[in-house]
């Protein structure tokens, strides 16, 4: 991972008298996926149509693969694809003929060898000669990534990748993301689903009101938020009675012999924590680091539930 695919200071976007962007700062490292998360109204879908070149930003100094988003607009839209919420494949056309209009549309030569390449990529080869409009809603999602690589872009922004899927073909497009970033390519993703997040994202940045209210990874988004705990169990009453006088701010459960320790999860905190233990010379059976997850980072980030954590 060399250098910023995306970068951003001070973005500033209003409509009349409403500030929809209020000084937004990004930076996306190359080859990783960034996730931008925000309630309804936060302001995504307007700093993606920024970076994507789709709107000019009020303010603020925008840069996608190297180029401005207002002085360099053909160099930007050259290196990026963009694959939005709802698939934009021709259903009248098979699987291969929307791949080979997009190559034309795009002037590359060998667009057939490039439209197997992919269809074979995506084990679409069997549905190759069929119309789109008989693909299933996994098939159809792989096909509009498809098309979007055809002009293979180093940064992909994709808009709710797995909406209306079922856990197995999201499982599927995960791991197409994951080659997609194995492979170099820097992935921008917005998703409704909190569990994509987590899964996909090397990087969050939580949105709110046109303002980022927090950006880390997914681990450190969830140590912000109350509720981190270590949970600790042991062999005996004996060992659980001695513990539980060491460890104040515990709170016990005598049928299971285990203790609830508040703390951030972090190794500096557990390392210190059993390091008190071992003072005392306490055997610790079993031990489970608990912290929310990005419901609960999102809600206390926001305010607002995960219903209302979509793209838009």
């Amino acid at each position: 991972m060399n250098g910023s695919a995306i970068t951003a200071s001070g973005l500033r976007k209003a409509y009349k008298d409403k500030v929809v962007l209020d000084g937004v700062d990004l930076n996306v490292r190359s080859g990783t996926i960034f996730a931008l998360l925000g309630p309804n109204g936060a302001g995504k879908t307007t700093t993606v149509n920024v970076l994507t070149t789709l709107l000019t930003p009020d303010a603020g100094k925008v840069l996608v693969a190297g180029h401005d988003v207002v002085t360099e607009t053909r160099a930007v839209r050259a290196a990026i694809g963009v694959t939005g919420q709802f698939a934009s494949v021709d259903d009248l056309l098979t699987g291969e003929e929307n791949l080979l209009l997009m190559a034309d549309l795009l002037h590359l030569p060998k667009g057939r060898r490039i439209a197997g390449r992919l269809l074979d990529r995506f084990d679409l080869v069997e549905a190759a000669n069929k119309p789109a409009a008989s693909y299933s809603g996994g098939m159809r999602r792989k096909l509009d990534l498809a098309m979007t690589l055809v002009g293979n872009p180093r940064i992909i922004f994709l808009d709710e990748p797995t909406t209306g899927l079922d856990p197995r073909s999201r499982r599927t497009m995960w791991e197409i993301i994951r080659e997609l970033v194995a492979d170099g390519t820097t992935i921008f993703l917005t998703t409704q689903y909190l569990e994509e997040t987590d899964q996909l994202a090397d990087r969050i940045a939580v949105l709110d009101q046109g303002r980022l209210v927090a950006e880390g990874t997914a681990d450190e988004l969830k140590r912000q938020v109350p509720g981190s705990h270590v949970r600790l169990r042991f062999t005996s009453r004996h060992a659980l009675d001695v513990a539980a006088r060491v460890l104040h701010a515990s709170t016990r459960d005598d049928e299971e012999l285990t203790l609830r320790v508040p703390g951030d999860g972090g190794v500096r905190s557990l390392r210190a924590l059993l390091d008190r233990l071992d003072a005392q010379s306490i055997e610790v059976e079993e031990l489970s680091v608990h912290t929310p997850d990005l419901d609960d980072v999102f809600l206390a980030l926001t305010g607002h539930g995960n219903k209302e954590a979509s793209a838009r």
